[in-house]
Parts: C-alpha cells; structure tokens; sequence
C-alpha cells in the first residue's frame, strides 16, 4: 500500500506542473527527464532520509517527539551553509554550498558526542542537553552572521536555504545524495532486530548481547550521515522526521522491522506531495518546499505533542 501510495504521488508530480504531461507521454518527454525527474528523486531521498533518521532518533532518545536535529546536525549544517553563502567561496563550483553545510553538520554531531563523552557517559539525556546548548549557540552565530552580511544580496539566498527547496535540482544532486542516503537506509533497516531489543529496557537487551552504546554510536553516525546529506542538497526541512515515524508508531506499533522501511516511503511520499502543492498552489508563483511542509507539520506536531502523555506508554518509548 504504502510502494504504491509513492509511486501514485510520483506519477502525478511527474505529470503536473505549468504544463501538464499525460502519463501516457512521460516517457522520454524532456521536461520530465532534464526538469521534473530530478526535483521528485531528491524530494524522495530528502523525505525518506529525514523520516528514517527521525525514527532512530526516537528509538535512541526514547522519545516520541525527537527528530534528526536533537543532537544539532541540522543547524549545524545550517551554520555551514551561511557561512558559506556570506563568505562567498566557491572552490568547488556548484558543490560549493551542499559541502558547506554536510560538513559543518558532521561536525556539530562530532562536537556534540565529543563535549556529551567526557564524563565516558554520551548518555541520551547528556547528548540532547549538549546538542540544545550547541544548538543555540550555533543560532547566535547564524543571526549575528545573517546580521552584518556585508551583501544584501546574500540575505535572499540565506533564507531560501534555511526554509528548504528543491528548485533547481539536477541529476548532479541526485548522484551526490543517492549513495550516502540508500546505503544509510539499508544499513538502518538490517539493525531493527537490535532496536527492538532496545524497546525492552537497557537491562533486558544487555542481557541479550547487544552491546548498547555501539548500537547508539552506529544509529547516531547513521541519522547524522543521512541527515547532512538530505540537508545539504535540499535546505532545512523540518517536522518531517518528527511527525512521520511518530504518527506510524500511533498506527502500527514500534516494531522497527515495519516502521523503518514505512517512515522511508511515507516520508518520501510526504515531500514529494509536499513539493507539489509547493509548485501548484500559488502557480505561477512557487513556494519553497519547506514552508509547505512546515504549514502542514506544525498543526500534526502539536496535535501529537497534546496525546504524548497518553500514548507514550504504548509506543514502547
């Protein structure tokens, strides 16, 4: 249901737009192949990373209401692409911008672990304590940065990246996220076992063998790789790993060999449908990808945060 749920939403993308395509003429149609085809491939690995990632986090934390940026890989990678963007290098051309902000992501993450690891205890609660202190601190030098841009100029690109979209997306994007982000999900689903263990209680899956903090080290490592790169070729989008793995645990339980490979393909269903109003509502007019998302995840996300207390328990967090 849910294989063809995505492939129902990418055939109407595919279709859809200032010119409308039958489905019957996609095939070989330029449009589809140089414009479209590329735009929705992203929008899927986007949406299938960051819901992915948002499902570990919420196993790792246990807590219902965690997403990939807890532990601070989205404002870091946010922190990359500003400063990029304001500084105005361009050593490596295009790829410039989505460098930028994988690598300052990865090294929020590091830093993150590193400050949380001192004590040899980089337990949950440590690490998002640790990653809301870098956090805010990250968002001081973000605004001061933004503050005393010495190009205007640079103000709109700054802001068009810190609301996520997926304009001018190219096969060239495409092959950079494609590898990181399916090798990221396959090695995300062969742990589920491991993650169901660790549903149990830290006592009960110690007692089973798993080794608990390499099981956190891998799943962290996992989330922030899948989670920089969705980030770097797309902008910030958020809610989408908050809403979508937690509104499959209300549904189905949290039975990661089931909620692992849904959150992946109603997360990509949920950006690409996304992108499609983000295309057609206002047409001519486009609206970023992630102020849409964000319109329709933040009315989700307070409905979730309201019936937390009463379904936690049964969501095994």
């Amino acid at each position: 249901m849910a294989v063809a749920l995505l492939v129902g939403v990418g055939l109407l993308a595919l279709s859809l737009g200032p010119i409308t395509i039958p489905v019957s003429e996609l095939a070989g149609n330029p449009v589809v192949t140089n414009i479209r085809m590329p735009r929705i491939l992203i929008a899927g690995l986007v949406g299938a990373a960051l819901a992915t990632s948002g499902a570990l986090m919420q196993t790792i934390f246990h807590n219902p209401l965690a997403d990939p940026g807890i532990i601070g890989v989205s404002s870091g990678a946010a922190l990359g692409a500003v400063l990029t963007i304001v500084s105005g290098v361009s050593f490596l051309g295009l790829w410039t911008l989505p460098a930028g902000a994988f690598i300052g992501a990865l090294a929020t993450v590091l830093v993150v672990y590193l400050i949380a690891s001192t004590r040899n205890s980089a337990d949950p609660a440590t690490l998002v304590l640790v990653g809301m202190a870098i956090t805010s601190f990250i968002g001081a030098i973000i605004s001061a940065t933004i503050a005393n841009s010495p190009q205007d100029s640079d103000l709109r690109s700054v802001i068009f990246w810190l609301n996520g979209d997926l304009v001018a997306r190219t096969w060239s994007h495409v092959n950079v996220a494609t590898v990181p982000i399916v090798a990221g999900l396959i090695v995300t689903w062969l742990l589920s076992r491991d993650l169901n263990l660790l549903l149990l209680g830290g006592a009960t899956a110690q007692t089973s063998g798993l080794n608990i903090k390499r099981l956190r080290i891998a799943s962290l490592a996992l989330a922030a790789v899948m989670t920089a790169t969705a980030v770097a070729v797309s902008g910030a989008i958020s809610f989408v790993g908050l809403v979508v793995p937690h509104l499959i645990r209300i549904t189905l339980g949290p039975d990661h060999r089931y909620l692992l490979p849904l959150a992946g393909l109603l997360g990509a269903t949920f950006v690409i449908g996304a992108d499609i109003v983000a295309r057609l509502l206002f047409q001519p007019i486009a609206l970023q990808t992630g102020t849409v998302v964000a319109f329709i995840g933040s009315p989700v996300f307070l409905y979730l945060l309201l019936r937390t207390r009463k379904t936690r328990k049964g969501l095994g967090l």
